[in-house]
């Protein structure tokens, strides 16, 4: 099977509200719009891949179960919505970690593009031809350095983001959208998909 382009989605901040180390599905609120814009993605095509730093493990703040609770509370709310994602994938890593399991400077924390390459390597996918979407300069970092292009959301991070300090030519963006759904709309991915298959 030739390997499939996907739209790689920072969590907190493009997906659903970064509240900083959220810990409980509870917690879990949508961006205006996400829910619909990943359910758009999936009509035409996409797979979509969530990709999140959870440091909040290796500090100590909550376990990797709670982690894997907020995807599966997740992933039912998404349904709700006619929406999917194809894999979670999340680095519980950081160099200054309080848990000595977690303290490394590993490879799949963003800006590093573990994941992505993860991704790649265990769903079949084409990541010259996908798409990172992140609120922060290490989400695109890591978008850039897996090989795919970029989207910047104005939600989360991105709100306060100084966009003319970026290198946008380093990190392969494209696109600076003041949401997900804005991204999906003004790249027109949901017609790309359509048109590619």
């Amino acid at each position: 099977m030739n390997p499939r382009p996907a739209i790689f989605l920072d969590r907190d901040g493009v997906v659903i509200e970064d509240i900083h180390y959220l810990a409980s599905p509870s917690q879990v609120r949508f961006v205006p719009g996400s829910a619909d814009a990943i359910a758009s993605l999936n009509r035409a095509g996409w797979p979509v891949v969530i990709v999140t730093n959870q440091a909040g493990v290796g500090r100590g703040l909550f376990p990797l179960e709670a982690v894997h609770a907020v995807h599966q509370h997740l992933a039912e709310q998404l349904a709700g919505y006619g929406a999917r994602i194809e894999a979670f994938y999340f680095c519980p890593h950081h160099p200054a970690a309080e848990l000595a399991a977690y303290r490394t400077a590993c490879s799949c924390r963003k800006p590093s593009p573990g994941m992505l390459k993860q991704a790649a390597a265990e769903l079949g996918l084409d990541l010259a031809n996908s798409w990172m979407v992140g609120d922060r300069e290490s989400d695109l970092a890591a978008g850039a350095a897996a090989g795919a292009r970029t989207i910047l959301v104005r939600t989360g991070y991105g709100a306060t983001t100084d966009i003319a300090a970026l290198d946008r030519t380093a990190l392969n963006l494209e696109l600076v959208a003041s949401n997900l759904a804005d991204a999906v709309r003004k790249c027109g991915l949901a017609e790309r998909a359509r048109l590619a298959a």
